[in-house]
């Protein structure tokens, strides 16, 4: 497995995210969870302007082992997906952390304390 970016924080169900400008939150899959899923074959995105809540599941990703759902780590809207990933889900398993799957606009980013840092998930998923 590779190093896991210190930059990052991590989900315990293995979303990585980055805060952008303006509470504008990044998120995808580890490095970890698409070795766990195997080649990636379809990406559900979000509907963009969906409102979720922390923990709420709002994409998929399928590989050709099983289905696997992704949770906003962050209550808000939804403004941008990788459409990208509409037909080349593969990108994910080429790159984990250079793919994002959708951006949230944060209500509030007091949610994000309860993730991971790089040291603390290496210890989770060991």
């Amino acid at each position: 497995m590779s190093d896991l970016p210190v930059n990052l924080k991590y989900a315990p169900s293995h979303e990585w995210v980055i805060v952008e400008e303006e509470n504008i939150v990044r998120v995808g899959i580890t490095d970890f969870a698409q070795q766990e899923l195997g080649d990636l074959v379809f990406v559900e995105l979000p509907e963009l302007g969906r409102i979720v809540t922390a923990n709420e599941q709002c994409a998929v990703v399928e590989s050709v082992k099983t289905a696997s759902d992704l949770y906003s780590p962050v209550s808000g809207e939804i403004v941008a997906t990788n459409l990208d990933l509409s037909s080349e889900p593969e990108k994910i398993n080429d790159d984990s952390y250079g793919t994002w799957i959708f951006k949230v606009k944060a209500d509030d980013l007091s949610a994000l304390d309860e993730l991971m840092d790089a040291d603390a998930y290496k210890v989770y998923i060991a």
